[in-house]
């Protein structure tokens, strides 16, 4: 009887360390889901703070300004449930102020333009990157949290299931373009 017990034992460790490893990486699943999305948040913030600079300098026409500037304001202000049609709607402001790469141009030649642009052109290129990142550790978490082991046991604990974020990051093809 005491070799059954034993077993019994053994078997139950074992399953508890399981358990315990699948908990533990489900909850650093979540903790780089918090720092990707921190990193998207920054990458974010800093293509609207760009947008907003680039469209207070001056060197784009009224129209392009005033379209550029709102919707870089409008990403920067926007409240948590707002934030991705914002945010795309910035994506599509600076498609169409840089549509044509005579506007490119336009900006790079003012006094100051190519850093802007070059500075615009590296945070339009990041945002998808950044986006993909977390979307990708978003994913990893939901297919460990489909788990049965996860459903039972409440591995997941009282984390709220965890969303990707989806927007509009398509970058403007005459900046970008140009860039490459």
């Amino acid at each position: 009887m005491t070799p059954t017990l034993i077993w019994i034992l053994v078997a139950l460790v074992a399953i508890g360390l399981y358990l315990s490893w699948t908990a533990g990486r489900l909850d650093r699943l979540h903790a780089r889901i918090d720092a990707t999305r921190a990193g998207l948040d920054a990458q974010l913030l800093r293509r609207a703070s760009v947008a907003q600079e680039l469209a207070t300098s001056g060197v784009l026409d009224p129209a392009a300004s005033i379209v550029l500037y709102e919707a870089a304001h409008a990403a920067r202000q926007a409240e948590e449930e707002q934030r991705e049609v914002a945010e795309s709607d910035l994506s599509q402001a600076l498609r169409a102020v840089f549509a044509e790469p005579a506007q490119v141009e336009a900006v790079r030649e003012a006094p100051g333009g190519e850093a802007a642009a070059h500075e615009l052109t590296e945070a339009v290129r990041r945002v998808p990157m950044a986006r993909r990142f977390h979307n990708d550790a978003v994913g990893a978490a939901r297919r460990l949290r489909q788990h049965r082991k996860v459903r039972w046991f409440r591995l997941a604990g009282h984390a709220p299931f965890p969303m990707a974020y989806e927007m509009d990051d398509e970058p403007p093809a005459a900046l970008v373009d140009r860039a490459a």
